[in-house]
């Protein structure tokens, strides 16, 4: 590790469940979720000050939307959030034959679409029903379709800088897959495996694609985040935070040099999370030395 890095928890309103961190440059905030808690968040770096959104249901992810507010997937469905008003509005509801689902990590890729996975609730500690979950990808004329399928949780997601490839992080496999991807109408086919994590790294969680077309993986119970080559299927760095449960970051700032990362206080008992004085806190990483790309919006 660079002795230029630099690790700092910039948001202390601990989360349950931190997650997809987006830095909306128009509004000069990061925006992320906390499933747990059934909020939406945002983050001001100016005045440092959180505000969020309850919405009624856990919330797996958060997109930018083009003309102004997000797209959010809660339940089992995505919608509009209209941050002034508060409103949520459902655009399209899926899954209902599988009440323990809900949605969990999702993203807009190059042409404005939203992917975005399910996966099965744990129905007890340790207890979650096997292969539930589906990744969909929602249009913007809002019709969708189901790209992947037999999912345990449906998690990380980014596509390479020429926009040839989708990477996706099926959690319960630890690992991350390639996928060919067809810029033109979305589709993703023949899978392959690019990397599998080593047993310290544990399970893999959100991910995030540089200005290198290096990925970025949290390894939520593992306490770091990794940097992935996909030429070579190589891990080529690692990065340790304070706190053990890491669940995704992505790159933002004004120019997209710093790197933000959400974690999770939910999972730890009693006893760890008096040794863990930052679990569900948000860290700035500075001195990477590599940039990210800003985030695509939903193109409706």
């Amino acid at each position: 590790m660079s002795s230029s890095i630099k690790i700092e928890s910039v948001v202390k309103e601990k989360n349950r469940m931190g997650e997809c961190p987006v830095w909306e440059e128009r509004e000069n905030a990061l925006v992320y979720v906390d499933i747990n808690s059934q909020k939406v968040c945002r983050w001001s770096p100016v005045t440092n000050e959180v505000q969020s959104v309850s919405v009624d249901a856990r919330v797996g992810s958060v997109a930018l939307r083009q003309c102004g507010g997000y797209v959010i997937a809660l339940g089992t469905r995505f919608a509009f959030l209209d941050w002034d008003t508060q409103a949520v509005t459902t655009i399209l509801e899926l899954e209902q034959d599988k009440p323990n689902n809900r949605f969990n990590d999702g993203k807009v890729d190059p042409k404005g679409r939203i992917f975005a996975g399910t996966m099965a609730e744990e129905t007890a500690p340790g207890v979650r029903a096997r292969r539930q979950g589906a990744l969909y990808t929602l249009f913007p004329d809002h019709s969708v379709i189901k790209q992947l399928d037999q999912l345990d949780i449906s998690n990380g997601l980014d596509w390479s800088l020429d926009h040839r490839t989708f990477f996706h992080i099926d959690s319960l496999s630890y690992a991350v897959h390639a996928f060919s991807y067809d810029v033109h109408t979305g589709k993703i086919a023949c899978p392959k495996l690019l990397y599998h994590l080593e047993k310290e790294e544990q399970m893999p969680d959100g991910m995030c694609i540089d200005a290198e077309g290096k990925l970025w993986v949290a390894c939520i119970d593992g306490g770091r985040v990794i940097r992935i080559d996909p030429e070579t299927g190589k891990r080529i760095q690692t990065v340790r935070l304070p706190t053990p449960r890491i669940t995704s970051c992505c790159f933002g700032g004004k120019d997209y040099s710093e790197m933000y990362v959400t974690s999770a206080y939910d999972g730890l008992d009693e006893a760890t999370l008096a040794k863990e004085p930052h679990a569900g806190e948000i860290f700035k990483i500075t001195g990477l030395g590599v940039k990210g790309i800003p985030q695509n919006f939903y193109a409706a």
